[in-house]
C-alpha cells in the first residue's frame, strides 16, 4: 500500500541559489608561479653591455660634451638602463617591464637607426653627411656602427623573439613622442646657446637654423614627427599581429 497524499503539503525550503564569486583585485597573472628566464637574462645582459660600450667609445673619442648631444647616443644610454633592469626582472622572475617602456626604448633606438642610415649617409639625401663625418675611420666607426646598426637590430630581435606580444597599445605612441619633441627643443636652445660659427653647433643639417633658418627646421621636424608618429603605430600593429614566442617555446620544455 502507498500512504496517502496528504492535502496540506508543507513550504519546502528553498533551493540555495549557486553562490557567485566577487571579483578579484588581484589580477590572474599575480597568482601565476614566477619562471627563472635566465638565457633571456644573459641575452639583454649582452644589449646591455654592447649600447654602454657604444656609447663609451663615442665619448671617449671625440668631445664628450658634443657627443652627449646626439639622439643617437641618448637613445643607447636608455637602451642600456631598460634593457640592464629587464635583464635583472628575468634572472630573478620578476614581473616584465611594461610595454610602453620597450616600446619607446625600441622606437627610439630604431628612429635613430633610421635617420642616420636613410638621411644622414645615404648619398641621395639632401642631408648627406659629407667629410670626416661621412667616412668615419678606427675606433669612431666602432662606435658609430656599434650604436647605429648592431644596438638596434638587436634590440629589434629580442622584442621579437624574447618578449610576449600584445603589450604595446596604440594610445602610447602619441605619448612616445614627446622624447623626439624635447630633443628637438633641446637642439634648438643649445643651437642658440652657442656663439655662431661654433663647429656642430647644430648636430645634425636638417636642423640646422644658420643654413636654413627656422621655418624650414620646423617643417623638417614636423615631416619627421609625422614619420616617426607612424612608425610608432606601424611598431604597435606588429605587435599585435607576431606570434607569441614564449608560449610556442614553452611546449618543448624549454624556456627563454
Amino acid at each position: 500500500m502507498t500512504a496517502p497524499i496528504p492535502r496540506d503539503i508543507p513550504d519546502l525550503p528553498a533551493i540555495p541559489a549557486k553562490p557567485t564569486l566577487k571579483p578579484s583585485p588581484v589580477p590572474a597573472t599575480a597568482v601565476v608561479t614566477p619562471v627563472r628566464r635566465p638565457a633571456a637574462a644573459a641575452v639583454r645582459l649582452l644589449i646591455a653591455l654592447t649600447a654602454a660600450l657604444g656609447v663609451t667609445l663615442e665619448l671617449l673619442v671625440g668631445d664628450w660634451s658634443r657627443a652627449l648631444g646626439y639622439f643617437a647616443v641618448q637613445s643607447n644610454i636608455l637602451l642600456a638602463l631598460v634593457m640592464a633592469l629587464s635583464a635583472r626582472r628575468a634572472w630573478t622572475a620578476g614581473r616584465p617591464l611594461p610595454g610602453a617602456v620597450l616600446g619607446a626604448t625600441l622606437l627610439y633606438v630604431v628612429i635613430g637607426a633610421l635617420v642616420h642610415h636613410l638621411l644622414l649617409a645615404n648619398h641621395a639625401s639632401p642631408f648627406a653627411l659629407t667629410g670626416a663625418a661621412a667616412n668615419p675611420t678606427g675606433w669612431q666607426a666602432v662606435a658609430q656602427n656599434t650604436l647605429l646598426t648592431v644596438t638596434p637590430i638587436a634590440a629589434a630581435l629580442e622584442w621579437l623573439l624574447l618578449t610576449t606580444p600584445g603589450r604595446m597599445h596604440l594610445r602610447q605612441a602619441s605619448t612616445w613622442l614627446l622624447f623626439p619633441m624635447a630633443y628637438l627643443a633641446f637642439s634648438l636652445i643649445r643651437g642658440e646657446l652657442l656663439l655662431p660659427g661654433t663647429h656642430d653647433r647644430y648636430l645634425y643639417p636638417f636642423l640646422d637654423v644658420d643654413q636654413d633658418g627656422y621655418k624650414k627646421v620646423l617643417g623638417n621636424a614636423l615631416l619627421l614627427g609625422l614619420s616617426f608618429y607612424t612608425l610608432a603605430i606601424i611598431l604597435v600593429a606588429l605587435d599585435h599581429a607576431r606570434p607569441n614566442p614564449i608560449r610556442h617555446r614553452g611546449k618543448t620544455g624549454f624556456r627563454l
